[in-house]
């Protein structure tokens, strides 16, 4: 075969596989198609199928054919980011400030604390920090991983449970955005390059200034022109923030965090970032299952990604219930909201590969993370879902903040 025949092999087996596994075995309720498409992309990688069948995955997935499927995850990814961005909405989160704020800081900073004690642990032992990572890199980049809630993901489980239009799917939505902000801001400081600072701090100052040449310039657009200009926005900013010593996914972030939903239309964007999801993104859970490794042997890397996960789902529970006393909310509130917002999915995976990427983190603990991802948002829609069913039962969710 030549490499084309090759590459369409390997788009048949990413989107065959989950689909048939998530359709005939119904996995709905425990494991989105998202999740069974992450955990295909681990079970086609090196370390499950790459063991197995050593030659025909080397065949397959061959350096051309990878190349090309970095390529098509890469830009599936930056349009993903930007979409996230373009969900958040700090207008929303201004007004509710007092509560968004609160909830936000404890969501972040338990499970962010909790993650750092586990690294922590992890630097007593070889093979899990980065080649290129000074300790506090290692310390800060675990624990906020340990601390995402994936917005976009959230959204998804919202949506299947019912209450993304309720008070407290809204609650949520500002609560999520919050901490979406602060962890980027976060990766971004972790990216700083001292021998780059300067490219840096010209990036900064020019993104800051095109901003507002960019947003007046957006408004005086036709809907189908502002499509074309935010594309062309979108890979200027990844690429700036890419070439300043920083990630391109930060740059697409950054990119998303000015756009105004209300440019595009709600329908259109959920109808964007559903096609994304659909075209694009099985190709990115391939390729980062294409990155997992199990080098260190045994069960050493499941032993850290429960760590992990213990760190993070301890994290946000405690966090939820100290807001929830702080600002009274109602009995089982804290509950359904901790658990909703300790669901990870794409985001998780998302700061792990920049991690990785960096070297800051090792291939090792990166599949613990990855792991991690995917046991948290397995985890969510069993534990919440009856949870749901009894505050809706005696009128919680209904209520508003």
């Amino acid at each position: 075969m030549n490499t084309s025949e090759i590459f369409l092999l390997a788009m048949l087996l990413i989107f065959a596989v989950p689909y048939l596994f998530w359709r005939l075995l119904r996995t709905d309720y425990f494991a989105p198609l998202v999740v069974v498409q992450i955990i295909m992309g681990v079970i086609l990688g090196p370390g499950v199928m790459g063991n197995l069948f050593p030659e025909y995955h080397q065949f397959v997935f061959n350096p051309d054919v990878v190349k090309t499927l970095n390529g098509v995850s890469m830009w599936g990814v930056i349009l993903f980011v930007m979409l996230a961005g373009v969900e958040l909405d700090l207008k929303k989160t201004w007004q509710y400030r007092r509560e968004s704020m609160t909830t936000a800081g404890l969501s972040l900073g338990m499970p962010l604390l909790f993650g750092c004690g586990a690294a922590l642990l992890l630097l007593n032992y070889q093979g899990w920090i980065g080649a290129k990572a000074a300790p506090w890199q290692f310390l800060i980049g675990t624990g906020m991983a340990c601390a995402v809630t994936a917005l976009p993901v959230l959204v998804m489980l919202m949506e299947k449970l019912e209450i993304l239009r309720q008070p407290m799917g809204q609650r949520l939505l500002r609560y999520a955005s919050l901490d979406d902000v602060a962890i980027w801001g976060v990766l971004a400081l972790l990216m700083l390059d001292w021998e780059r600072v300067g490219r840096q701090a010209g990036f900064l100052a020019a993104f800051a200034i095109l901003t507002f040449a960019y947003r007046r310039l957006m408004v005086r657009l036709s809907k189908n022109d502002r499509w074309a200009v935010a594309l062309i926005w979108l890979i200027a900013c990844s690429f700036g923030a890419d070439w300043a010593g920083l990630h391109f996914m930060v740059g697409a972030f950054l990119a998303g965090v000015v756009m105004d939903a209300d440019w595009f239309g709600q329908e259109a964007l959920d109808a964007m970032f559903k096609n994304v999801l659909l075209i694009l993104m099985p190709v990115f859970f391939l390729s980062t299952g294409l990155r997992t490794k199990w080098d260190l042997g045994g069960y050493s890397v499941f032993f850290v990604a429960g760590l992990l996960l213990l760190a993070s789902v301890g994290g946000k529970l405690a966090a939820a219930h100290m807001a929830g006393k702080i600002l009274k909310w109602k009995e089982g509130e804290a509950s359904i909201i901790g658990w909703l917002l300790q669901s990870k999915g794409l985001i998780e995976i998302v700061f792990a590969n920049i991690l990785l990427d960096k070297q800051i983190i090792t291939s090792e603990t990166f599949t613990a993370l990855l792991l991690m991802a995917v046991g948290s948002t397995m985890l969510t829609i069993p534990l919440v879902h009856p949870k749901l069913h009894r505050a809706q039962n005696r009128g919680l969710v209904g209520q508003a903040s």
